[in-house]
């Protein structure tokens, strides 16, 4: 059974301990295969924290695919966002902005939906989509295809709309026909799974809320997300597992449950 760990907007900097251990211990406990990071892992895209957002990667000890987020550009030194706007992403995680993840039931591809002259704003270019097809096209029927961004692809409140990735229609068209099953996101924090239409196929986005930040929406606690796909899940599903934050317990615990059938026609 593949196991993914979806942990979005951290926001390291506005960090809240005790929900950090907390998901350090789920973690440990829910034994993933893969931990994916999409986007604004810290809050201003300062050293300190991109050192605190490493550390706690390390503590999990997970394979990890990490795409930067609008917040891990730095705002207010337009030296550093005009010369290299990803320095410190690139120190904390590495050179590769988009990231790819194979595995005998998992295809993972990364896309860097960020730009440096847009503030929050992000957008998908046609070369990156044509990428993500390309990648996607030559997975192995039993691999779940999964892409991962930072803003979302679809939303479910009026108020989000601004919030949609630039290019998003294009792109879903053109991955619905490549064969992908899963869209992540984050950015807005707000967890759903909303299935995706009408394409050529059935898709789904899922939406992480924020994992660990003081920084939550009113009537959404810190969340994460868990994919399980393979012998151990119902025949021919993949089961979205919610995992919310209880200040009562301290503790990470299932909130729901959403099975959604990818097509291999």
């Amino acid at each position: 059974m593949s196991i993914v760990l979806q942990v979005s907007d951290t926001h390291f900097g506005t960090e809240q301990p005790y929900v950090v251990e907390a998901l350090v211990k789920m973690a440990q406990q829910q034994r993933p295969e893969l931990l994916v990071l999409s986007g604004d892992i810290t809050q201003r895209a300062r050293p300190a924290e991109f050192k605190a957002a490493r550390a706690f990667v390390d503590r999990l000890g997970l394979p990890l695919l990490a795409i930067p987020g609008n917040h891990d550009i730095p705002l207010f030194d337009l030296w550093a966002r005009i010369r290299s706007p990803y320095a410190g992403h690139i120190a904390a995680f590495g050179s590769d902005l988009e990231p790819v993840y194979s595995s005998t039931e998992l295809m993972v591809v990364c896309v860097n939906t960020t730009r440096a002259w847009r503030h929050k704003n992000g957008e998908v270019s046609a070369i990156q989509i044509e990428r993500v097809a390309r990648i996607i096209g030559e997975a192995m029927d039993a691999q779940l295809r999964v892409v991962v961004v930072h803003q979302p692809v679809a939303v479910t409140r009026a108020e989000d709309v601004k919030n949609q990735l630039r290019g998003y229609a294009a792109a879903l068209q053109r991955w619905s026909t490549a064969g992908v099953d899963l869209v992540m996101g984050g950015h807005i924090h707000l967890p759903y799974v909303k299935a995706l239409q009408p394409l050529a196929r059935p898709m789904w986005a899922v939406q992480a809320g924020t994992a660990v930040s003081s920084r939550v929406r009113k009537g959404a606690p810190n969340t994460v997300n868990l994919l399980r796909w393979g012998k151990d899940s119902p025949s021919g599903c993949c089961q979205i597992e919610q995992w919310d934050f209880l200040a009562a317990n301290q503790s990470f615990v299932c909130a729901g449950v959403t099975e959604v059938r990818p097509s291999r026609v």
